[in-house]
């Protein structure tokens, strides 16, 4: 258990510090770096290597950005084996709905609770 753990936490500490060494060494913005990490993991995905950190890293391959990009690549994978070329429109969106529903109820919840005001008013 532990082991698997400090696992996580050297691959997900991996990813932060790339992205923090990006936005120190370089003028790309935190949007495109967090675009760039979902585009690796479908890349990574693709090509076969995302299950094997996935396997190694656990949660830290999973819970990051890169991780959504991976599920989004093995969706259209799966989708475009199932249905043909209409996988590649409907694969991600299939097996990122749970996530994408979640993160949209959860976002409307914190809205409602702490009652965001218009910046433009403050």
């Amino acid at each position: 258990m532990l082991a698997a753990v400090a696992k996580a936490f050297l691959l997900g500490g991996l990813f932060c510090m790339i992205g923090q060494v990006l936005i120190d060494l370089t003028k790309m913005t935190p949007a495109r770096i967090l675009t760039g990490y979902v585009v690796a993991g479908v890349f990574l995905q693709a090509i076969g290597l995302y299950p094997i950190l996935l396997e190694w890293g656990g949660a830290g391959a999973s819970v990051p950005l890169t991780g959504f990009g991976a599920l989004l690549g093995k969706g259209v994978q799966q989708a475009v084996e199932e249905k043909g070329a209409l996988g590649i429109l409907t694969g991600g969106l299939t097996q990122t709905s749970a996530g994408i529903a979640a993160a949209i109820v959860a976002g409307v919840l914190v809205a409602l609770i702490f009652q965001p005001k218009d910046k433009s008013l403050q």
